[in-house]
């Protein structure tokens, strides 16, 4: 069965929907900050005008499949140390100014820490795994995995909210100002309440004799605020739970740490969990890195449980997603899947190459220059902006020396289908195809010491859309918006 029409409306109509979805989103907290913004000032995000047709197969196998990524993860970093840790350090070598410092903040924890062991074993992921759907198959493929400071889980409420409001106000119908999709056919995320489910776990299972407050580390000058503050406040609305905001900068002038235990320095809160929305490119420490890099070993040595650690973010690495899609490791790090589990995780995989001196290493460095139109090359960062594209793959690997393309993997492209949706940023209306990444939340808690997991949920989901003539995709990089999906069968 084929997605009905995007809504057919008048010029007149437009405009009467444009003011209601501008009025809504400012309304209702669907913003963010504009560059070289004033606190007071924001405008609504970036969004589509109606929801992005994705077939419901493809986003129940999504949701089916998160928990067993979470696991998978979290086994690696659990009850595959001795594995994992040689391909980290080896990525450092490569990456000695990012990866290599996360890595040494790592060693440096374990070293410095009583017993040469963590001193808070209880670890936290809220992670986002990224798929696009494959045109000719419906099946969901695999971009990444995220596993530090995964975003838009705020927002991503709202913009289904917002599409729900304009269905059912008639917005979306020309004739009778009747409801244009079924409810059921545009279900909003809960990925708001959800992430922060996840907060509040972590709080409750951290030993305080006191009142814990969760602390946030955020970007300085944070256009993406919202997105965040709208996890807080359901931290606060649903769990009680008080939160603070600082920049990396600030950690060591603002915490203080007290039998190893990390307060908010201005009123002695005892800090129970540390939630990274910053960290995890090498602008977050550019700055000044001497204090950027002391406060998050200050953190890491902290009892104050991490969300996620050092070691659960460098799981997240390019070269990590490309070892794990193969069946053998796969069963070795988690030695409990089923086959129907297997299967439908190996159906999330397209072809993912090391650029390294193996027999595969060197098919894909002929693939790069034979067939580079098929391929996007992969650094281990996060963050987006970071990608070689299709033809501009030879002459980038041409102009670096040979010894650093093992710090990169080869993917195949994905080829999604096309939709002719309406994007609407500022006060511009574009339309124009384009091509949706779906993002599937998931929170997992668990001892980093022995692998034991005390919680593993789904938390909800976001859609994410761009032209489809851009590589790029990052929302407050101006590449792409927020949507959400409207599934049929």
């Amino acid at each position: 069965m084929s997605p009905k029409d995007f809504p057919s409306l008048s010029e007149s109509q437009i405009g009467e929907l444009k003011e209601s979805l501008l009025q809504w989103s400012l309304g209702n907290g669907l913003v963010m900050y504009p560059p070289n913004f004033e606190p007071y000032s924001a405008n609504a995000a970036p969004i589509t005008l109606f929801p992005t047709p994705l077939p419901k197969s493809s986003f129940i196998d999504a949701q089916n499949v998160q928990k067993i990524f979470n696991e998978l993860y979290i086994n690696l970093v659990t009850k595959q140390k001795s594995w994992l840790l040689p391909i980290l350090e080896n990525l450092s070598n490569h990456d000695k100014e990012f990866t290599g410092k996360l890595y040494e903040t790592y060693t440096r924890a374990i070293d410095e820490s009583p017993d040469k062991k963590l001193l808070q074993p209880l670890s936290l992921g809220l992670f986002r795994s990224d798929y696009m759907v494959h045109q000719d198959t419906n099946e969901i493929k695999q971009i990444e995995f995220n596993t530090v400071s995964v975003s838009f889980g705020g927002l991503s409420t709202k913009i289904g909210q917002l599409h729900n409001y304009l269905n059912k106000s008639g917005l979306y119908d020309s004739s009778y100002s009747y409801k244009y999709y079924e409810d059921e056919e545009i279900p909003i995320s809960d990925s708001s309440d959800k992430l922060a489910k996840g907060l509040a776990e972590a709080n409750t299972h951290y030993k305080s004799s006191s009142n814990s407050v969760i602390l946030f580390i955020v970007q300085p000058k944070e256009r993406n605020s919202f997105d965040q503050r709208h996890i807080e406040y359901a931290l606060l609305n649903n769990h009680d739970i008080k939160s603070y905001r600082l920049t990396l900068e600030e950690v060591t002038s603002k915490t203080t740490i007290k039998n190893h235990k990390l307060y908010i320095k201005s009123t002695m809160d005892e800090v129970s969990v540390v939630y990274y929305r910053s960290g995890y490119a090498p602008t977050d420490y550019e700055v000044n890195p001497e204090k950027t890099w002391e406060a998050r070993l200050l953190l890491e040595k902290s009892t104050a449980i991490k969300c996620p650690s050092v070691l659960t973010q460098l799981s997240g690495a390019k070269k990590i997603q490309q070892i794990l899609t193969t069946s053998e490791i796969i069963k070795k790090v988690l030695p409990t899947i089923t086959e129907t589990e297997l299967t439908l995780l190996l159906s999330t995989f397209v072809a993912i190459y090391p650029l390294d001196d193996t027999e595969l290493g060197k098919k894909a460095k002929k693939l790069a220059f034979e067939q580079p139109q098929n391929f996007v090359l992969k650094p281990q960062r996060e963050g987006g902006g970071n990608n070689i594209y299709k033809e501009s793959i030879p002459s980038f690997l041409k102009s670096i020396d040979e010894k650093e393309w093992e710090a990169y993997i080869l993917m195949e492209i994905i080829n999604p289908p096309n939709h002719h949706n309406k994007i609407i940023r500022n006060n511009d209306i574009y339309t124009e195809d384009i091509i949706s990444e779906l993002g599937i939340f998931g929170t997992i808690l668990f001892n980093e010491e022995n692998g034991e997991i005390l919680s593993n949920e789904n938390a909800g989901w976001l859609l994410r859309s761009k032209f489809s003539s851009s590589n790029e995709g990052g929302v407050a990089a101006g590449f792409g918006c927020v949507d959400n999906i409207y599934l049929y069968e």
